[in-house]
């Protein structure tokens, strides 16, 4: 029996992807080990969000490359979608996957484990063009098995000026609104507890597929399962939060009141730096929407600090806005405001 050790950097959709791909070894009849245990195939799901991310990314690779003897090294994920040709030519490297083809990762890897470990990569990274299709892997669960990440959208158009997710992720792609009902029957079946519902630009789901399918049909097509308790929603922009999914929150108590909206900056010259789609007064403005709608949600948030070109003033601006944005209590405990 081979076995096969994982390393994941990056977002909790890096994490989805991985543990969807961990599935796919075990029910071929490989064995799961720990990255610092010895193993035949080491797996590394790479991030390129950040710089240091992708150093992240080559260090993880060096060290797996190091061991003796060498193994066979996977990289998949971000890094070799953005740059595979930069990947293939990192020392040690035997096979190259981007962000699709994930469901043939067993057959890719039996494939180069057949060859001659000194033949060149196996370079299965292709583009991923407008009208894709969305790659439907089983969810992830976490360590507790209670809680299970089911990916439904891929991909993001919206090009914001600090971030390369939409070259490394490619376009809009949704998973079907029946294989979301599939997949919440399967984890009910299994007495999972929580379903997460996460995508790279979740609250465009849909916005590809003709007939004007939405994220609230989405939410609608998880609840119609019984079974699952809790469902919540991942990370979504706030310009993309419709009165329907709204509703759904307050009509349906398994729908977690919880909304997480990146604002990123609360400087209104720092938000068009970035080429983010609102200014604080429209951000502002749908919080009170959405509060006035769901008076008891809960609404995190995330910030970048340090954006090329902000000041000392457009820092304070951003401190003070976030105050007033009167954000969840959990927000506050892990920053340093």
């Amino acid at each position: 029996m081979k076995k096969i050790a994982f390393y994941t950097l990056g977002c909790k959709v890096n994490q989805s992807d991985t543990a969807s791909m961990e599935k796919l070894f075990r029910d071929a009849g490989f064995e799961i080990v720990g990255f610092e245990d010895d193993a035949d195939i080491y797996l590394i799901n790479t991030c390129v969000v950040t710089n240091m991310g992708q150093s992240k990314s080559r260090k993880i690779i060096h060290r797996a490359a190091r061991k003796d003897p060498k193994p066979l090294i996977v990289v998949t994920g971000c890094y070799p979608q953005a740059a595979p040709d930069e990947v293939a030519h990192i020392e040690g490297v035997d096979l190259l996957i981007g962000n699709q083809d994930r469901s043939r990762v067993v057959d890719l890897v039996r494939e180069r484990l057949g060859e001659d470990p000194t033949d060149a990569p196996i370079n299965a990274v292709h583009d991923l063009p407008v009208g894709s299709g969305f790659e439907e892997l089983d969810a992830a669960v976490d360590a507790s098995r209670n809680r299970a990440f089911l990916k439904i959208q891929e991909g993001c158009d919206q090009y914001c000026a600090y971030c390369i997710i939409p070259y490394a992720r490619g376009h809009l792609r949704s998973r079907s609104l029946e294989n979301i009902r599939e997949e919440v029957a399967r984890l009910a079946a299994e007495n999972y507890k929580e379903v997460v519902l996460i995508g790279i630009h979740l609250g465009c789901y849909g916005k590809e597929i003709p007939g004007g399918t939405r994220l609230s049909d989405a939410v609608k097509a998880a609840l119609s399962v019984p079974g699952v308790p809790r469902f919540r929603l991942g990370s979504l922009e706030s310009v993309e939060v419709e009165d329907e999914l709204l509703k759904l929150m307050v009509e349906n108590p398994r729908l977690c009141a919880h909304l997480h909206l990146p604002l990123q900056a609360g400087c209104d010259a720092t938000l068009a730096r970035m080429h983010r789609p609102y200014d604080t007064a429209k951000f502002a403005q749908l919080l009170q929407r959405i509060r006035s709608l769901v008076p008891n949600v809960a609404i995190t948030t995330d910030v970048i600090v340090g954006f090329p070109g902000e000041t000392e003033e457009d820092f304070q601006k951003s401190l003070d806005f976030i105050r007033q944005c009167r954000l969840h209590s959990r927000f506050w405990e892990h920053s340093s405001i």
